[in-house]
């Protein structure tokens, strides 16, 4: 077996079960340089137990658990390193850092339920959650072995994967987007639960674009942005939820795009979740959208069939009722939007077999008892929501949408909205034609007819400064009617 080159530019050794041979004198001596050095709480966390130290002639080899590790010392003890090494072999002495198998961490198995490990227990400022503080630490994350792998995020669920094995080895930052409901926060919650198990040192700071808006503008209010600034760029691993919450929010933008920069440059992880993809934000910054498109953008779809009946199928277990296949199969087929659709159909599911007797739920009965759920669950649009989405989209106000202006920046977008609400609505023309600036019904069949010859032809549409097809431009729209 052949070493292999790993990212970082560490080399990884064929996988030893051995155990770790007896330290040599100086080796023993460049550790106890190292502790007087580093201080005993960062000798503690990094290299008490994790971290082998082989001599060969002048070049002193440090065995650490991980590429990223390696990466991370190499920032951080670099000099301290070098230090205790020349102290001990003199001013000739060179070093190295390689992963070492035989300290790679341990994941934490999912029995497990809270996250603990029997390691160091991590400071409270080495793991924090935005948010309510009343939940605190005992707030319970998602686990990325409890998401539910199919072709409709596969590629989401691999990022995620990779970034906790290799937090900022060429993913960062990671921008993972898509409907609600589809497991974007459970990616999220699952990275930062792993993280925090594999590196309890690391500092890892979870929080909604809210909660960020929150603390800044607090910072602000209080002259405190030193300290804001302090706290979120000194971090290693920043996950952020929502984070389409900061379109329009310009300063708070400018702040976060900054951010990013600092953390990036220092070598840290940033990974994000949104509803949409950068470039359909359109009140994000041009630098802050190309800045999270730089690293890696991954969309989740909605679950297929074959991923939904897992999904219904792990949720009944955790049920104390009990569904037939058949049952299980009628969930997965009839709601096919998103996770939360299902879970809801199964407690409801669930609370007709309770009331009546812990009875076990059949197919026939799952139709039955869905069937309003079911219709309940149909989307009712109104013309203000396609007005809303349309305007969302391009980037221009309601006014400006329902005025006499015939610029194209205009018309395009107006057509649209009048195609999209003869669409999804069940309003007439004239009332399309009145609500959309006092316009008769004529005007509307001509807008629907034009936007049918568009698709028909795929006629480019322009977005802001970009052109986009425009099947493109009805698919995203339609996306936000749904999702709203």
């Amino acid at each position: 077996m052949y070493a292999r080159s790993t990212p970082g530019g560490c080399t990884m050794q064929p996988k030893d079960n051995s155990t770790p041979p007896q330290r040599s004198p100086d080796s023993a001596r460049i550790l106890e340089r190292l502790a007087e050095g580093v201080g005993p709480k960062n000798y503690e966390n990094w290299f008490l137990g994790r971290c082998t130290v082989t001599i060969e002639d002048d070049e002193v080899c440090f065995g650490v658990g991980s590429p990223f590790v390696v990466s991370w010392m190499q920032r951080q003890f670099r000099e301290a390193l070098q230090s205790a090494a020349t102290d001990v072999l003199g001013p000739s002495a060179r070093i190295r850092l390689d992963v070492d198998p035989r300290v790679m961490p341990e994941v934490v198995g999912s029995s497990d339920p809270q996250g603990r490990n029997s390691g160091p227990s991590p400071s409270p400022d080495r793991g924090t959650v935005g948010g309510d503080t009343r939940q605190g630490a005992r707030r319970r994350f998602a686990d990325l072995g409890d998401f539910v792998v199919g072709d409709c995020n596969r590629l989401a669920w691999t990022a995620a994967s990779r970034i906790c094995d290799a937090p900022a080895e060429g993913l960062s930052p990671l921008y993972i987007h898509g409907h609600v409901g589809v497991g974007k926060t459970h990616l999220l919650e699952g990275i930062y639960r792993r993280i925090r198990r594999l590196y309890p040192s690391l500092r890892v700071t979870y929080l909604t674009a809210e909660t960020f808006t929150n603390y800044f503008t607090a910072a602000l209010r209080d002259r405190s942005t030193p300290g804001f600034r302090q706290r979120f760029r000194s971090i290693d691993v920043l996950l952020v939820d929502d984070v389409d919450f900061l379109d329009g929010k310009r300063v708070v933008q400018e702040e976060f795009l900054h951010t990013i920069k600092q953390l990036e440059s220092h070598g840290s992880q940033v990974a994000l979740t949104a509803n949409q993809h950068p470039r359909l934000l359109p009140k994000f910054g041009e630098e802050l959208s190309s800045r999270l498109m730089a690293g890696l953008v991954c969309r989740i779809e909605p679950p297929e069939n074959g991923t939904r009946r897992e999904i219904v199928g792990r949720m009944a277990e955790r049920m104390s009722v009990s569904f037939t296949p058949e049952s299980l199969s009628v969930v997965s087929r009839r709601f096919v939007h998103n996770v939360r659709e299902l879970k809801g159909a199964l407690h409801c599911l669930q609370n007709w077999s309770i009331a009546a007797g812990r009875q076990r739920v059949s197919a026939p009965v799952a139709r039955r008892v869905l069937s309003e759920l079911e219709r309940d669950c149909i989307r009712i649009i109104a013309l203000g929501d396609v007005e809303r989405a349309v305007c969302s989209l391009f980037g221009v106000r309601a006014d400006e949408l329902k005025s006499s202006r015939r610029t194209r920046s205009l018309v395009q977008p107006r057509m649209l909205a009048m195609f999209l609400s003869r669409k999804h609505t069940q309003a007439a023309y004239s009332e399309i034609g009145e609500f959309f600036g006092g316009r008769n019904h004529s005007t509307v069949m001509s807008a629907v007819a034009k936007v049918e010859d568009w698709l028909a032809t795929d006629a480019p549409v322009m977005v802001s400064a970009d052109s986009w097809s425009i099947q493109d431009v009805v698919d995203s729209i339609e996306q936000q009617l749904l999702a709203s």
